[in-house]
């Protein structure tokens, strides 16, 4: 799957690693729902480092669609709940 972070660019991920990013976007989740913005920042961060330790980083020229969106590290509170679905910003 091709996973782009906003104002960053895209990475190649296996789907192998969709349920250990979960578990961080269920938490990311219910921190954006509680309102708690340093947990939400700290997990935000964590998913994030996570996508890009695990993904391999696609040619800056490369022009392949993305299966999933992921907000830029410094995105609000408020622009990441407007990005998120019942289940997070991750399927599944």
């Amino acid at each position: 799957m091709v996973v782009r972070i906003m104002g960053e660019g895209q990475v190649r991920l296996a789907d192998s690693h969709l349920t250990e990013l979960n578990k961080l976007d269920d938490e990311l989740l219910a921190e954006t729902e509680s309102g708690d913005e340093a947990a939400f920042r700290r997990t935000l961060g964590a998913l994030l480092d996570k996508v890009r330790e695990l993904g391999a980083p696609l040619p800056d020229d490369a022009l392949e669609p993305s299966d999933l969106i992921l907000p830029s590290p410094d995105a609000t509170l408020e622009e990441v709940r407007a990005l998120l679905r019942d289940d997070g910003l991750i399927p599944g």
